[in-house]
């Protein structure tokens, strides 16, 4: 049996391990041919492929981002590259298709399952979004990034008696900036679940320099995230990529200005951007990505296609693909009721 493996959409620290465990598990344990389609929906699009084999993949346990290259390719948006995705699978002998990508590249994934192409979806995306996996890979290492650089800033900000707004990643849940804010120690979190009032805002900044206090303040701001007045989420321009999402960008610039306004107090913004997502992936990343991988070649070998790979209660199961995309997963009102504690 041949196997076809692609990655798409953003980048993610995890996905080589991802590869690594599947091919040797395919390898090892039945007997399985392996090729690679570079660059997300556009290897099999325009036939773009690579040898992945043992060899190919050994090694690649601590490497960040993906050997086998990514794209926000859209096949969708024409019904003529469908025709040639299945025409090339066809050519290359491929039984099987794995996928590894977050709603966009998995929605994909599932419309070809239901036009007949066998495929089997391993969930990636370092923003944890995905409703039908407790976790997905890439998340733990883009908080220990992002958590990192905030105890660097807390630093400077008290050095300076300054205000620090980080904005981190997360289009329309704020897990990343959630976990980033409480291992952070921040004064304040904006997530894109909750609107952000400015005078509680301002009010949790301006108790920081009160008398007894530490004289500064730092905080979270999910790149989706808005503030009460704000009609829509802050972008940075108006184009948009093939699945017709606006490149989100400048929240944490614009929240510096509005406190510095309010309170007088001098505020600097820092934007993370992809830092988050680059370099070697943490040792939780690693182990997970590997279980993935091998549950992955497991899933082909039991025939349940059109399925994904998922962490529940700490246990790889398989779950329908559909299922996956359906809704996205964001931050519950427990979370919410957490952080008024830690930000009173």
């Amino acid at each position: 049996m041949r196997i076809g493996i692609l990655t798409g959409g953003g980048d993610c620290p995890g996905l080589n391990s991802v590869i690594r465990a599947l091919v040797l598990t395919g390898e090892k344990r039945h007997g399985y041919q392996f090729l690679g389609f570079r660059d997300g929906w556009k290897g099999p699009v325009d036939n773009l492929t690579m040898p992945l084999d043992g060899d190919t993949v050994r090694g690649q346990y601590d490497r960040g981002g993906t050997m086998l290259g990514t794209s926000r390719t859209n096949p969708l948006k024409d019904p003529a590259l469908i025709d040639k995705i299945k025409a090339n699978l066809k050519a290359n002998k491929v039984d099987v298709l794995v996928v590894m990508g977050g709603d966009d590249t998995l929605g994909v994934a599932t419309k070809l399952g239901e036009l007949g192409i066998k495929v089997i979806g391993v969930p990636k995306t370092i923003d944890n979004d995905l409703s039908a996996t407790d976790t997905t890979f890439g998340f733990d290492t883009a908080v220990s990034i992002a958590t990192e650089a905030v105890d660097r800033l807390h630093t400077t900000a008290r050095s300076h008696h300054r205000v620090l707004v980080v904005e981190v990643m997360g289009r329309h849940a704020g897990w990343i900036a959630l976990h980033t804010g409480i291992a952070g120690g921040a004064d304040y979190t904006m997530l894109p679940e909750q609107d952000t009032d400015l005078s509680d805002l301002c009010g949790a900044v301006n108790r920081e320099f009160g008398p007894g206090r530490k004289n500064y303040a730092l905080v979270v701001v999910s790149e989706g995230a808005k503030l009460a007045r704000m009609k829509e989420q802050t972008v940075q321009d108006d184009s948009q990529d093939a699945f017709g999402h606006v490149k989100l960008g400048g929240i944490g610039a614009a929240v510096a200005k509005a406190i510095e306004q309010e309170t007088g107090h001098e505020t600097r913004s820092v934007v993370l951007g992809h830092t988050q997502r680059g370099g070697s992936p943490t040792a939780f990343d690693r182990v997970l990505s590997t279980r993935y991988g091998v549950f992955a070649a497991e899933m082909i070998h039991q025939g349940r296609y059109g399925q994904m790979a998922a962490l529940q209660g700490g246990e790889i199961v398989a779950v329908p693909l559909a299922s996956a995309t359906e809704q996205t997963k964001t931050v519950g009102p427990e979370w919410l009721e957490v952080l008024k504690v830690l930000q009173a």
